[in-house]
Formats: C-alpha cells, sequence, structure tokens
C-alpha cells in the first residue's frame, strides 16, 4: 500500500539584510533583477514603490523595514515575487527585496525550533544548516500592505 503522507517539502532560504527567512518554494512566483527606481514618497517606509511584473503592478516591500530595521539595497539585490494566501483579488502578488539568490532546502517535521526574539511578521524561528531562519507571517503582512498606505491596482 502507498504511504501518502509528505515526508518533507522543499523551502527557500531568502537571504535580507539582516536575518533569513523561510518559506515554502510555493509561495514563491518568481525570482527577478533588482528594480531600481524613484521611491514613493508618501508610502510607510517599508513600501519602497510599486514595480511592473506581467502586467501587474505590485507593491515592492522591504520585509526589514517592516519589521522596524532599517532599509538596506545591496549590490546583490533581488526581488522576489510572493504568491498571497488571503484570496483578495486588490492583492494576488507582493514583490520583496531580498539579499542575493535563495537557497533550496528540504525541510521535514523535525525541524529544530529556535527561543530568539519574533517580530509581529514572524510567527517562529527554525534552524536550517549554519542560520537561523525566520518563518513570516505571510497572511499578516499581506494586512500590512492592504492596510498601509499602499495603493494597489493592476496595469
Amino acid at each position: 500500500m502507498l504511504d501518502h503522507r509528505v515526508g518533507s517539502l522543499t523551502a527557500l532560504l531568502l537571504p535580507l539584510a539582516d536575518r533569513y527567512l523561510l518559506l515554502p518554494n510555493v509561495a514563491i512566483a518568481e525570482l527577478i533583477d533588482y528594480q531600481h527606481g524613484e521611491p514613493s514618497s508618501d508610502s510607510p517606509p517599508w513600501h519602497l514603490r510599486q514595480i511592473t511584473w506581467r502586467d501587474h503592478a505590485l507593491p515592492l516591500i522591504s520585509f526589514e523595514a517592516a519589521c522596524g530595521s532599517p532599509l538596506v539595497i545591496g549590490e546583490r539585490a533581488r526581488i522576489v515575487i510572493l504568491n498571497t494566501l488571503s484570496g483578495n483579488p486588490a492583492l494576488k502578488y507582493i514583490a520583496m527585496v531580498v539579499q542575493g539568490i535563495p537557497s533550496s532546502y528540504k525541510v521535514d517535521s523535525q525541524l529544530s525550533f529556535v527561543d530568539v526574539p519574533l517580530s509581529p511578521l514572524e510567527r517562529a524561528a527554525v534552524q536550517i544548516g549554519d542560520h537561523v531562519a525566520k518563518i513570516p507571517d505571510l497572511l499578516a503582512l499581506e494586512r500590512l500592505v492592504l492596510g498601509g498606505s499602499v495603493k494597489i491596482f493592476s496595469v
């Protein structure tokens, strides 16, 4: 008889300026090059500006700045396009700055949870190889983007 339980899941370790985030690979639609542009002047510090991706105007955010840390755009900066979870038609994707190329990891139920301080946008911290990775609260991130002074629209 076949065992239909999932033993592991492929996850991506996203390098940020001051932390790592761990997300299932299905949460990420695409990794794209960083797009320079004029910052948004009337938005919160974590909302950098709107970018265009596949005929969608997306909010480009800094997770670090949303957590109260300084904004950093390094020379290896990239953008990950996150699939949203809420089903809100006004926000199907969020663009987020990362500081390099994500690494792929197989994770299973044997994850080692780590007791470290978390921001309101983080659900837990786990040990992945040599790194402590934070698991972001994607629904809280969506609520932040929708509740902020960020204008969401499609091109």
